[in-house]
């Protein structure tokens, strides 16, 4: 068995070109791990910020997910030759991630995913969007049947997964996109409304009528973060998870002037997926999958590349209009 793989590497910051296609030492796996051959992957915002050079964590083998198979398990915890998602457990931060050939992965961070016949591009696009999506809706705002979500930023990867997954749960959905002539499109998802994304996004909902919503996910970021919150009623819960807007702070963030009383705010960062608080195995992965494979939802990737054409996937990463997942296959 070879000892050696395929990588693509960042080579230093800067533009797609800065990814490079290296031989590297495969990875070995310690009791606790597991290692996957990797057979495809998805492509992530944060995999761009750190080709940047702008993210606080980075290894040069990003990639924060994969799906493939079992190729070693040194504790016997999952079988050899399963077929498995990898998502976070460090991928892509502090240990090489899934744009190696091979990445070695903590069992905690490993879904074995049984009887399906997606194809592996398709299973690719899942593990970290759906992972993510579920643990906002229902881990942390504690979604319910019939209560009201707006979902701001709708059309990303996550915001897609987020409606689909709070419409099969019962909720009343608002959704947001930059486009309008995507609001049929998340109509036909099941978004009960579909409004423009747009500064003062409150004040203009508001202003005709709109009640505050029991439930906001914040995918656009830090820009919308106080309007967010004031779109939600006292006793609901607004959450960030994304930064679709950018990374720049709130400016001159005066909570006791700024932010509206009752509402419950927080954070999810999907880093701590696999983690004892956040653990995957409270994530039904496996009824995602089959709801997907048996048509409930459209949740095919929006581009598949080959694993030799990095540089045209992260050149559509780089220009936000992918409209869905970036698949890389090998």
């Amino acid at each position: 068995m070879s000892e050696t793989m395929n990588a693509i590497v960042i080579s230093s910051f800067g533009g797609p070109e800065v990814l490079t296609y290296q031989t590297v030492a495969k990875p070995v796996p310690v009791p606790g791990e597991a290692l996957i051959h990797v057979r495809a992957f998805g492509v992530n915002h944060a995999e761009m910020h750190m080709r940047k050079g702008e993210w606080d964590e980075w290894n040069p083998i990003t990639g924060l997910e994969c799906v493939g198979t079992v190729e070693a398990c040194p504790g016997g915890e999952l079988p050899l030759g399963a077929k498995v998602a990898g998502v976070m457990g460090g991928l892509g931060r502090n240990r090489p991630g899934g744009y190696g050939e091979f990445v070695t992965v903590p069992v905690s961070n490993v879904i074995q995913i049984q009887d399906t016949s997606l194809p592996w591009e398709q299973l690719a696009a899942l593990p970290e969007v759906y992972c993510t999506a579920w643990s906002c809706l229902f881990t942390i705002l504690d979604l319910q049947p019939g209560e009201t979500l707006l979902i701001r930023g709708a059309t990303s990867t996550i915001g897609q997964a987020a409606l689909n997954l709070a419409v099969d749960a019962g909720a009343i959905v608002t959704a947001t996109t930059r486009r309008e002539e995507r609001f049929e499109w998340l109509r036909k998802l099941g978004a009960a409304d579909a409004v423009l994304e747009q500064p003062d996004l409150d004040k203009r909902l508001l202003e005709k009528g709109q009640r505050r919503f029991d439930k906001t996910l914040n995918l656009i970021g830090n820009r919308v973060l106080l309007e967010s919150i004031r779109i939600t009623r006292a006793g609901g819960r607004m959450l960030q998870a994304g930064w679709l807007g950018g990374l720049a702070p709130v400016e001159d963030f005066n909570p006791m002037v700024q932010m509206e009383s009752g509402v419950h705010f927080s954070l999810f960062h999907s880093k701590v997926l696999g983690t004892p608080d956040f653990p995957l195995s409270a994530i039904p992965l496996q009824d995602i999958v089959r709801k997907i494979e048996n048509g409930a939802w459209d949740a095919r990737p929006a581009k598949v590349f080959e694993y030799g054409d990095i540089h045209s996937a992260h050149r559509m990463l780089d220009s936000h209009d992918a409209g869905g997942k970036i698949v890389i296959k090998h």
